[in-house]
């Protein structure tokens, strides 16, 4: 059975820890219509990512 040669330290076993953490999702603008929307996705509200029309929403 594998058992480890020396004790694991605390900032070590800390290190390890932080990538755990949860992080907020980035929130940007849309450029066309100001919309909150996530980056490098098409927005929902328009259909525009960037400055090129990607989808055709109707608008009710």
């Amino acid at each position: 059975m594998a058992v480890p040669k020396r004790r694991t330290s605390h900032t070590r076993k800390r290190k390890r820890a932080t990538l755990k953490a949860l992080v907020p999702r980035s929130v940007v603008t849309c450029s066309n219509c100001k919309a909150p929307n996530l980056p490098h996705v098409v927005c929902a509200k328009c259909g525009y990512l960037g400055s090129e029309r990607i989808l055709d929403i109707k608008e009710e």
